[in-house]
């Protein structure tokens, strides 16, 4: 798309430097960026694995063409119906709906969706498969869908074996609909810190999709897509011998959070780099050893804790309103103006928050991607 100029809705220009982007903007540091895409590329190719990226977190149809053109990504994920939308809207043709969609009239969407790109869905209930079946008939296509199991997290999912199984053939027998896998997305392993204890909650996951699958095969049924995995486990999970498609998200940006995980040494887990910041200016210096920015809860979501400020061991953000953010500054080193990068906590709704990234190259700024499904939350 062409650049956008300047103005009260655009945070930045092609070519800026670093320190004429109006604060607080989202900002991609692209060589790490880049570099994350490619490093997942090579470990799920080096382990026969399939990667459909998960959209939510960036909840950008840039992005997502670039994991599909660079990445290694056959498709992406997203997690409500109004965000498939926007996906399919910007030319993505291949995109799951990984979550259940049993409202009337989102199924008449989705269902409307499945008329422009191959569109695939979760299940967990017997009831939701006639509706689904109704609507696919109503417009004359064919929506796939996969039976999500509770492999542990304790969220959405059927229970896994038999019951997994009576949904999948239900699904089997329906006009309209078609019988695609198994959804095994163990969603409260991703932040686990312990490696052991990681390795343990998938393992756990991977048993119950292993014996479902068993179950499966006696009943006749061929799983072609064995799904679920993320940033903290996808080691695991493409180990296993049992999933095929991987669903990471977070690994193109990382987040505080995800730098808390341990790996087997007891390190923080160092694939992936932080291509994510909150850019911060100093607005006010009000006493000795303080700082307040102009970074506050109206531009990063705090429920996996605060910020940490990149490569400033002599600064602590240590507290928030909506619009300000209170700096730790022992020495006196911070001035009105200076510029600082914060790494969010959680940088998928840190995403949900703002209407561009400003993708820079060193200190200028090269692209500007509108977070696309911004607020598409239904």
């Amino acid at each position: 798309m062409s650049a956008p100029e300047i103005g009260f809705d655009v945070p930045a220009a092609i070519g800026m430097r670093i320190d004429e982007v109006a604060t607080p903007a989202l900002l991609i540091d692209l060589d790490a960026f880049e570099l994350n895409v490619a490093t997942l590329k090579h470990r799920l190719e080096a382990a026969g694995v399939r990667l459909r990226a998960h959209a939510k977190t960036h909840k950008s149809v840039d992005i997502a063409r670039y994991q599909l053109a660079h990445g290694g990504a056959i498709g992406i994920c997203c997690q409500k119906v109004s965000e498939a939308e926007v996906m399919v809207a910007g030319g993505i043709g291949d995109v799951m709906v990984s979550n259940q969609v049993v409202d009337p009239a989102r199924i008449e969407r989705l269902a409307r969706l499945a008329t422009r790109a191959r569109i695939l869905v979760c299940v967990d209930d017997s009831g939701n498969v006639a509706d689904l079946a109704a609507a696919a008939r109503r417009h004359d296509v064919t929506l796939e869908c996969l039976v999500e199991i509770d492999c542990g997290a304790g969220r959405c999912g059927v229970a896994p074996g038999a019951p997994a199984v009576e949904i999948a053939q239900a699904i089997a027998t329906a006009p309209g609909l078609a019988f695609a896998g198994l959804q095994a997305y163990q969603g409260a392993a991703q932040h686990i810190r312990d490696h052991a204890a990681r390795a343990a909650a998938i393992a756990t996951a991977a048993g119950h999709t292993a014996d479902t699958l068993a179950l499966l095969r006696a009943a006749g049924l061929d799983c072609a897509i064995v799904a679920g995995a993320g940033t903290g486990s996808y080691a695991f999970e493409a180990a296993s011998g049992v999933y095929n498609e991987m669903q990471c998200g977070s690994y193109i940006f990382m987040d505080a959070d995800y730098q808390r995980v341990r790996d087997a040494r007891g390190e923080p887990i160092g694939e992936f780099a932080n291509s994510l910041f909150i850019l911060t200016s100093i607005m006010s210096k009000p006493r000795a050893g303080a700082a307040v920015c102009d970074a506050g809860l109206k531009v990063m979501s705090l429920d996996s804790g605060l910020p940490v400020v990149f490569d400033r061991s002599d600064i602590e953000y240590v507290n928030c309103s909506d619009e300000h953010g209170v700096l730790a500054d022992p020495a006196d080193r911070l001035a009105l103006n200076d510029r600082l990068r914060l790494v969010p906590g959680h940088c998928d709704p840190t995403c949900n928050l703002h209407d561009w990234y400003v993708g820079l190259r060193g200190e200028r700024v090269e692209c500007l991607w509108p977070v696309s499904a911004r607020g598409k939350s239904w």
